[in-house]
C-alpha cells in the first residue's frame, strides 16, 4: 500500500515530538559506521574484486582518451597500434559517448557524440585491455588526428548571453545609489574550482541479456539510470544502478557521466564486464567544475545604514548547449531588504572543462562575496557588521511578498556574536601580537531549500524488525542512519532492529544526495510509510493512532502492552511517497545562520592562519545532533578553502587544467584547521516536509569564506577582492600600505 501526501499545505502536528522511543536528534554514530573503517563497505571500484570467482569472469578494464585540443574534430584514431599491443581488446568510440556529464536532475542524455571536441579532457574514446595498467598504456599511445579550430578560452573576451528568466529589478538603483548617506561599488572574482571528492567516478557495467546492471558512484539513481538509459537509446527499466556507498561527490556525482555510458557501450560490444575508473586528473579535467564568476556588488544605505538599493552582477561561464550555470545570487533574492533593486546574470560560452553543481551552487561563491561587500558598507558607514546585517533583515521577501517559512537570521547573529566573543573585535589594523596581527570577521549564512519527491519502502516484520529501502544515497553524509533513526523512533525500535537499503534504482525513488533536500524528502517518505504501519498496529490494538505508543518493540495502548512478536501475524509493508505541492510556493524557504572568525596576518610575509572558527545554524529539526555537526564541519572547511587557497587554473593557450591533482589544487588540511564550533537554534519547520525539517549539506559553506575575508581586512586593513586571499595578495596590500 501507498502512504501518498501531495504538500499542499504545512504539517505542523510536529508527530516526532510525540513518539517515545528517544533516537531522533540524539548525536548517534554512524550505523554503517563499523563497516567503512574497517573497509567492509563496497564501493564502486572494489566491485571488482567480488567478481572474481563470481559467475561472471574477472572485467576486463577501460581507460578513457581524452582530446588535447580546446576545440575541433576527431578525423582519426590509430587503432591498429594500439589494438595490437599486450592485453589490449578494443579501441572503442560511438555517437553514444558523452561529451561531458548530465547536469543535476537531467533525467536524460547530456550532449553525446566523441567527434566533435568542445574542450580540452573531453572524452573521445575508449581503449580496453586485460589490465589497468594495459588500458592506461593503450590509452596514453593511442594516436589521434584533429581538426583544430580556435576555441573561446578567456570568459572576460566573449560576448556573454543574459538570459531572461534570471535577470530582474525593482526601483531604480542608480537614483538610490547618488542619493545614498553611504554606498559602495565594488568588484570581486573567484576562480573556477573543482569538487575534489575523496573517491574518484568508477563504473563498473555488465549485461544479463538487454539488461544492463552498473556497479556505480552516482549521487542520483532515481535520475541516473534514465539518463544512462537515454543515452544507450534503450528503455529505462532495462538499466539498474547500485551505488550503496559513494565515498563524496559534492554535486559531481549528481549526473551520469561519460565512464558509465563508455562502460556499457564496451560491456554490450564485447560480451563481457567492463570496469572504468578515472583517475584524479580525469576527474579535474572531465567532470564538472564550479564556474568562476566575476561579480559586482552595489550597495546604498541611508545614514542609519538601512539599505535603500542593491545591486548584484554576474559572470560566469560553460560550454555551449549547457542549461546549468552558476546561480550567483540565488540568496540575494531574499537576504536583505532594499527598495531598489537590480540582479544581473551573464553566461560566456567556452571551450573550458564543463561546469556544474558543486557543493551549495550559487550561494557558495555568491554569499561569500556579498558578505564581504556588506561588511565593506559597514566600514564606510562607520556600524558594526553584526548591527548592519540586524537593521537590514527583511519581513518578508522583499521581491515577492511572500513570507518566510521561518527567518531566524536575527537569533543566530546574536547568538553567534556572544559565543564567539564578538564585542571584543577591535578596528581594523590595531590588534597586533608580535608580528601577526590579529582580526574578526563575520557573515550571514543563507541558502535556500526545497523538497524533492521521495518514496521509501517500509516494512515491520512479526519478529519486530524493520526494514527501509529507497534508492537514495549516502554519500558520507549519514543518510543510512538518519532514515534509520526516523523508522526506529515512529515504530518504536531499538536502532539495531532496523536496517536500511540504500543506492539501488531498483528500490523506490528518492530524490537523490543534492541540493540538501536529502534528509527532510527522503525522511518525510519514511515517516509516512511508518505512520501508515502505525495505524495498521493501532487497529490491531483496537485504539487510534494518536492513542498509540510504541517503545522498544512494544505497542502500548491506554492499559494493554502488548510485543509486537506477539501483536503481529504477518509482515506489515506500507510505501510513503512525498510530493512537492503548493505550500511551497506559498512561502519563501531557506535555512540561516551566521559564521564568525578569527585571523592572525603575519605582518612581514602576508601569511594567514585561521585561528578559531563559529557557526550558528537554523535548519528545522536537527535529525541526528552528531552527523549534523559533522555536515557543518565539512561545509566550514570548504569555506576556509575557498577564502585561503582553492583554484583551478586554466592554462591560457588551450584551456588544460595547469593543476590537475591534490598536490597542487590545494585543499584545507588539517594543519589549516582550527578548533570549529558548531551551534543548532532550536526551530520547527512546518514547511519542511512531515517532519519540520530542512537541509543542512550545504548551509554551513555559504558565507563561510566571506567571514575569513573580512576578518581579513579587519585585522591588517587589506581588502582582497581576488579569491583566494594568498599571501602575495596581502603582502602587495601591506606594502602599498607602507607607501602610502
Amino acid at each position: 500500500m501507498t502512504a501518498h501526501l501531495k504538500f499542499d499545505k504545512p504539517d505542523a502536528r510536529n508527530r516526532l515530538d510525540d513518539m517515545a522511543q528517544g533516537v531522533i536528534g540524539a548525536p548517534l554514530d554512524r550505523s554503517e559506521g563499523a563497516l567503512k573503517v574497517t573497509g567492509r563497505a563496497v564501493y564502486a571500484a572494489e566491485q571488482a574484486r567480488s567478481l572474481h570467482g563470481a559467475a561472471h569472469a574477472a572485467p576486463a578494464y577501460g581507460v578513457l582518451v581524452r582530446a588535447t585540443i580546446p576545440k575541433g574534430r576527431v578525423l582519426s584514431l590509430g587503432r591498429e597500434a594500439v589494438l595490437a599491443m599486450p592485453g589490449v581488446r578494443a579501441v572503442l568510440a560511438d555517437a553514444c559517448f558523452l561529451r561531458n556529464p548530465a547536469q543535476g536532475t537531467a533525467g536524460k542524455a547530456p550532449v553525446q557524440g566523441p567527434e566533435e571536441v568542445a574542450y580540452y579532457g573531453q572524452p573521445i574514446a575508449l581503449v580496453v585491455a586485460d589490465s589497468f595498467e594495459q588500458a592506461r598504456d593503450g590509452a596514453q599511445r593511442l594516436v589521434v588526428r584533429y581538426a583544430e579550430e580556435a576555441g573561446a578560452l578567456d570568459p572576460e573576451a566573449v560576448t556573454p548571453e543574459l538570459p531572461e528568466k534570471k535577470q530582474s529589478a525593482q526601483g531604480d538603483l542608480d537614483r538610490a545609489m547618488r542619493e545614498a548617506a553611504f554606498s559602495i561599488d565594488v568588484s570581486y572574482t573567484t576562480p573556477s574550482m573543482a569538487a575534489a571528492a575523496m573517491e574518484p567516478h568508477c563504473v563498473i557495467a555488465s549485461w544479463t541479456g538487454d539488461e544492463l546492471l552498473c556497479h556505480g558512484s552516482y549521487q542520483m539513481p532515481n535520475y541516473n539510470a534514465p539518463e544512462l538509459a537515454d543515452s544507450l537509446g534503450i528503455p529505462a527499466e532495462k538499466v539498474r544502478i547500485v551505488s550503496p556507498y559513494v565515498g563524496g561527490g559534492f554535486g559531481s556525482k549528481l549526473g551520469i557521466g561519460p565512464e558509465a555510458v563508455a562502460a556499457a557501450f564496451a560491456a554490450r560490444e564485447l560480451g563481457c564486464t567492463v570496469s572504468v575508473a578515472l583517475s584524479r586528473p580525469q576527474e579535474f579535467e572531465t567532470i564538472t567544475r564550479r564556474s568562476e564568476t566575476r561579480q559586482r556588488v552595489r550597495l546604498a544605505a541611508d545614514a542609519e545604514g538601512r539599505l535603500t538599493g542593491l545591486g548584484h552582477e554576474a559572470l560566469v561561464s560553460n560550454l555551449p548547449g549547457e542549461s546549468f550555470s552558476e546561480p550567483v545570487a540565488q540568496a540575494t533574492h531574499f537576504t536583505y531588504a532594499a527598495a531598489h533593486r537590480q540582479i544581473v546574470h551573464r553566461i560566456a560560452r567556452v571551450n573550458l572543462t564543463p561546469a556544474g553543481s558543486v557543493r551549495a551552487p550559487g550561494e557558495a561563491v555568491g554569499v561569500l562575496v556579498f558578505e564581504a561587500a556588506m561588511d565593506e558598507l559597514a566600514e564606510a558607514a562607520g556600524i558594526d557588521p553584526v548591527e548592519l546585517r540586524l537593521r537590514n533583515i527583511p519581513e518578508a521577501d522583499p521581491e515577492t511578498g511572500k513570507p518566510f517559512s521561518s527567518n531566524m537570521l536575527a537569533e543566530a547573529l546574536r547568538d553567534g556574536a556572544q559565543r564567539f566573543g564578538w564585542q571584543a573585535r577591535q578596528p581594523a589594523g590595531t590588534r597586533r601580537e608580535g608580528e601577526w596581527l590579529v582580526g574578526m570577521g563575520m557573515a550571514s549564512a543563507v541558502r535556500v531549500n526545497m523538497l524533492g519527491e521521495a518514496k521509501a519502502r517500509v516494512t515491520l516484520s512479526p519478529e519486530g524488525t524493520a526494514l527501509v529501502e529507497t534508492n537514495m544515497t549516502d554519500i558520507g553524509t549519514g543518510t543510512y542512519t538518519i532514515l534509520t533513526q526516523i523508522a526506529a523512533e515512529l515504530l518504536g525500535l531499538p536502532m539495531q532492529a532496523v536496517t536500511t537499503h540504500l543506492g539501488d534504482s531498483a528500490l523506490p525513488d528518492g530524490p537523490g544526495s543534492g541540493g540538501s533536500w536529502g534528509a527532510a524528502s527522503t525522511g518525510s517518505a519514511v515517516a509516512l510509510a511508518c505512520e501508515a504501519i502505525r495505524a495498521r498496529i493501532a487497529g490491531l490494538m483496537g485504539c487510534d493512532e494518536e492513542e498509540l505508543t510504541l517503545k522498544d518493540g512494544r505497542a502500548i495502548c491506554g492499559n494493554v502492552t502488548r510485543p509486537l512478536p506477539e501483536l503481529l501475524t504477518e509482515a506489515l509493508q506500507e510505501e510513503g511517497h512525498l510530493e512537492p505541492g503548493e505550500a511551497e510556493e506559498a512561502v519563501r524557504n531557506a535555512t540561516f545562520g551566521a559564521h564568525f572568525a578569527e585571523v592572525a596576518v603575519n605582518a612581514v610575509t602576508g601569511e594567514v592562519r585561521l585561528r578559531r572558527m563559529e557557526g550558528t545554524f537554523a535548519c528545522g529539526r536537527i535529525l541526528n545532533a552528531k552527523t549534523a555537526r559533522s555536515q557543518c564541519l565539512g561545509g566550514m572547511t570548504f569555506g576556509i578553502g575557498m577564502a585561503l587557497m582553492e583554484e583551478m587554473i586554466h592554462d591560457a593557450r588551450d584551456g588544460h587544467i595547469v593543476n590537475h591533482d591534490l598536490a597542487e589544487y590545494h585543499v584545507p588540511t588539517n594543519a589549516d584547521v582550527p578548533q570549529l564550533e558548531v551551534h543548532f537554534l532550536d526551530e520547527r519547520d512546518a514547511y519542511g516536509g512531515t517532519l519540520q525539517a530542512k537541509g543542512i549539506g550545504e548551509l554551513g559553506i555559504c558565507g563561510a569564506g566571506g567571514a575569513i575575508v573580512n576578518a581579513i581586512y579587519n585585522a591588517c586593513g587589506v581588502r582582497v577582492r581576488d579569491m583566494p586571499v594568498t599571501l602575495d595578495k596581502v603582502l602587495e596590500g601591506l606594502i602599498a600600505q607602507s607607501i602610502d
